[in-house]
């Protein structure tokens, strides 16, 4: 049975062999009647199509648009980057393509507009971080309406399910950063500080929030008297943080515990290095090589990892599988929750 060729089934049927390939592909162009004779003969031999030489022989190209947060060159969406462009050298052969779109994190309608330029784009596949589920919805609703399957990394919107969602569970892992940071602190522990980017009172990442979430309901459970100071830097006024992170230390005497929730410790890290400052335990998330440098030295005791360049290849993975390959992909794909120090960082990763 496995040598069942398509001339086969077409002579069984008493069909042509373009009528079984339309069949087994499931496009248009043939009757009821044949449709139902060459299924019941498929079922009869339980045929498998060999999707990845069919996909192989067609000349068919496809474009997929990636959207992600505008970011410099060794930033976190770097990664993310890395892992697109790997896969879609892996693809080639299937005449795979991507572009690589990018909105303001801090303003809400740079995203709309990005994703008004993707949509005039018409493309067979979209792999995007999603910003906040109001301004998120409408695109995604248009992709649902066009018939472009997408991908979420990094956040999830529950509203709108996506072909599949590749990112850490953010509740969770908020919760983790704060069960971890308070088991080095000690129970004993009044004070601990969040520092944050923000601009004109946006964070930038849904993750980011819901992590501050998962964090602070923990510290609530289970260090109700716990204080929690937070200091919110200028996002795009970095200039600035040297003098806030100055006055928000001197107040604070007694302060020796605090994280950030985005991919940018090595700012806190730096300055407790230029400062000295040896007796501020810092946790903070992913693998830039700034942070890492912090984590060597010891200006950052903890640093939670989730694998950017992962998810950016197994997004366009997903893409591939599911448009090319037929294949079924699953929706939900968490990204692991590492804790990495200095004692265990060569392990993970080699700069």
């Amino acid at each position: 049975m496995e040598r069942v060729r398509i001339k086969d089934i077409a002579a069984m049927a008493g069909v042509s062999v373009g009528t079984v390939d339309r069949v087994i592909h499931g496009r248009s162009g043939v009757s009821e009647e044949s449709r139902i004779r060459v299924e019941k003969i498929l079922e009869q031999l339980h045929y498998q199509p060999n999707m990845y030489a069919s996909a192989l022989a067609s000349n068919k190209k496809y474009y997929f648009a990636c959207l992600l947060p505008l970011h410099k060159n060794g930033e976190y969406w770097s990664d993310v980057e890395r892992g697109i462009m790997q896969a879609t050298k892996t693809y080639s052969d299937f005449h795979v393509s991507h572009s690589l779109s990018f909105y303001d994190p801090y303003d809400y309608h740079s995203f709309t507009d990005a994703a008004n330029r993707i949509l005039e784009q018409d493309p067979d596949g979209v792999l995007f971080a999603p910003t906040r589920p109001e301004f998120t919805c409408p695109f995604v609703a248009q992709l649902n309406q066009r018939n472009i399957p997408y991908i979420y990394i990094d956040s999830n919107v529950k509203e709108y399910p996506a072909l599949a969602f590749y990112g850490q569970n953010s509740y969770q892992s908020g919760i983790f950063a704060a069960r971890m940071m308070m088991m080095a602190a000690g129970k004993e522990t009044q004070e601990v500080a969040i520092f944050r980017k923000i601009n004109e009172g946006i964070v930038g990442s849904n993750q980011q929030e819901r992590r501050e979430v998962g964090f602070r309901e923990y510290m609530a459970h289970h260090f109700p008297d716990c204080r929690i100071w937070a200091l919110d830097l200028h996002a795009k006024r970095s200039d600035e943080d040297q003098d806030m992170l100055e006055h928000f230390f001197s107040s604070h005497p007694q302060l020796h515990n605090g994280i950030t929730f985005n991919s940018k410790a090595f700012i806190i890290g730096e300055y407790l290095l230029q400062r000295g400052i040896t007796d501020f335990q810092l946790t903070g998330y992913d693998l830039l090589k700034r942070n890492v440098e912090c984590l060597r030295q010891g200006s950052i005791a903890f640093l939670i990892a989730q694998q950017p360049s992962l998810q950016g290849f197994n997004g366009i993975k997903a893409l591939a599988d599911h448009l090319i390959l037929k294949k079924e992909v699953n929706c939900i794909n968490l990204m692991p929750i590492d804790l990495l120090t200095k004692e265990n960082i060569d392990y993970y990763f080699n700069l």
